[in-house]
């Protein structure tokens, strides 16, 4: 396991060397919602043609939430930020992983093999950001630098925010196509038989 501390943008080649299981501290300019209707949105606009408000283009777009706030002088500031689970977007991801050539996604819980397959594309990576870590991640938290669609709630809105250090992050999914969450499936899938078996033996085993 190897760690890496990577800054975006990314160039390309800086994801050669990054391998599913190793860590990695993350500086740069994020952007990041946990709003099902914004990725819908994203996703809808992306087909139609519309661009999106601000440049998403080989960018970082992670399943963060955050809770902030606008101060009297139009600046903005965060109280706090946190991992949602990805899964959710899993439908979404692909096309807006393609289709904005994006750099780095993340959150938690993985993504499917048709996102691991628009990632090997693209050269982007999947960082699983660990839940319960507010304190940690809002720790490398430096600037809110733009919000968008603020008609939505603020977990809602699209907050590019610009980290220095944010993690250590796991790679869950590498640029290579080599998936940890795929590997925790066929373990399970291979010991749910005989789970199943010591279960159905313990349930007929006659009582004392």
């Amino acid at each position: 396991m190897a760690e890496h501390h990577l800054t975006l943008p990314l160039r390309p080649g800086d994801t050669t060397e990054v391998v599913a299981g190793d860590l990695v501290h993350l500086s740069g300019e994020v952007v990041m919602s946990i709003g099902l209707p914004t990725f819908k949105r994203l996703h809808r606009e992306l087909h139609e043609g519309i661009a999106p408000p601000l440049d998403l283009r080989g960018a970082a777009l992670m399943h963060i939430s955050s809770s902030g706030q606008r101060n009297p002088d139009g600046s903005y500031e965060l109280h706090y930020v946190n991992s949602t689970t990805t899964t959710r977007f899993d439908d979404l991801m692909p096309d807006l992983i393609r289709g904005h050539e994006l750099s780095v996604v993340g959150g938690k819980g993985g993504l499917g093999e048709e996102s691991v397959r628009a990632m090997r594309e693209t050269g982007a990576i999947y960082l699983s950001v660990p839940g319960g870590s507010a304190t940690l991640l809002s720790g490398a938290v430096r600037e809110v630098v733009e919000v968008h669609w603020t008609e939505y709630i603020w977990q809602f809105q699209l907050i590019k925010t610009r980290f220095e250090g944010l993690g250590p992050l796991t790679v869950g999914i590498d640029a290579h196509g080599t998936s940890l969450y795929r590997d925790l499936r066929a373990e399970a899938e291979r010991r749910l038989p005989t789970i199943r078996d010591t279960m159905t033996r313990r349930r007929d085993a006659p009582g004392p």
